[in-house]
């Protein structure tokens, strides 16, 4: 409950009095709410998949919307490249139905996040660079 929320419940009690006599003295105590604040915190979580069946924890994790999932690929790369691909198209789908975001970072980690968060990209080249980046590259390779 707010501020006011507490004032008003003290008022209409009848312990008004109370809360004055407290308020004289310099402080006014309204109770802690540690419990809502543990549900409202984002978690920063890493992961490692060295299996398919690695990944549900993960996707359970992203369901709850309160997680950034930083997942490590290498050893499930390493190992197998299908139940690699396998796994990220999991992912994608989740992070696409929960309307969050995902992203590789380096050759080994994904940044998975919930609807809340996006994931930056770098800037965007503006449509004149981007045009002058494309006749770049044609150049290069039409030699």
């Amino acid at each position: 409950m707010g501020f006011l929320s507490k004032l008003k419940e003290k008022l209409g009690t009848g312990s008004g009095s109370e809360m004055f006599e407290e308020a004289e003295q310099g402080y006014v105590e309204l109770g802690s709410e540690s419990a809502a604040d543990a549900k409202s915190k984002l978690m920063v979580r890493p992961f490692i998949i060295e299996e398919f069946e690695h990944i549900k924890p993960i996707l359970d994790a992203l369901r709850e919307g309160r997680t950034i999932a930083l997942v490590n690929i290498k050893p499930l790369k390493d190992k197998d490249l299908v139940e690699l691909k396998r796994a990220v198209n999991k992912l994608k789908k989740t992070c696409d139905a929960i309307e969050g975001d995902i992203a590789g970072f380096g050759e080994n980690w994904i940044a998975a996040v919930p609807n809340f968060a996006h994931i930056y990209r770098g800037p965007k080249p503006s449509k004149d660079e981007g045009k002058k980046a494309e006749s770049v590259e044609v150049a290069e390779y039409e030699e």
